[in-house]
């Protein structure tokens, strides 16, 4: 689980997927505020909110951050598939 100040990251075990998905959940009441996943028009994972809340600009710096995170290692496992 990759944890900040306020959210934290927990990934899923979605059997039908081929992607990765992670539950965005707030630290203090451990509700969902939503998930990060692969959007295949985008070619990114991007994050779909859930529930109606409301973020800091700090929260959001924080799922930017993480999603940079998982795309920074998503290339690099490509990468290293490819043999470069």
């Amino acid at each position: 689980m990759k944890r900040y100040e306020y959210i934290s990251f927990d990934e899923k075990d979605v059997p039908e997927r081929k992607t990765k998905v992670w539950e965005c959940i707030n630290n203090k009441s451990n509700v969902v505020l939503g998930v990060v996943k692969w959007h295949p028009q985008w070619r990114q994972y991007c994050y779909f909110p859930v529930i109606e809340a409301v973020y800091s600009a700090g929260c959001l710096k924080d799922i930017a951050d993480f999603i940079k995170e998982v795309m920074d290692n998503r290339q690099l496992d490509k990468a290293l598939r490819e043999g470069r």
